[in-house]
């Protein structure tokens, strides 16, 4: 059997470990926003409720995360 060097080869598969390393950062990234957003509220509860704010930055965190999926797919 002889291979062609020429052949294309199917991209739906590039950058598969890329892609989910930089997914798998962003979610550490926004664990790591979220517990700091919690902790300001803790230690200074006239900002806002911590877990209101939590839920608050994770909800905007997963938004642009689906919105930035969504452009990479186009």
């Amino acid at each position: 059997m002889t291979t062609d060097p020429d052949a294309v080869r199917p991209q739906d598969g590039t950058h598969r470990e890329l892609r989910l390393a930089v997914l798998f950062l962003a979610l550490v990234t926004g664990l790591l926003i979220t517990g700091a957003a919690v902790y300001l509220a803790r230690e200074h509860p006239s900002l806002a409720q911590p877990l209101g704010v939590g839920a608050a930055v994770m909800s905007a965190l997963a938004a642009v995360a689906g919105v930035v999926a969504r452009a990479i797919r186009r």
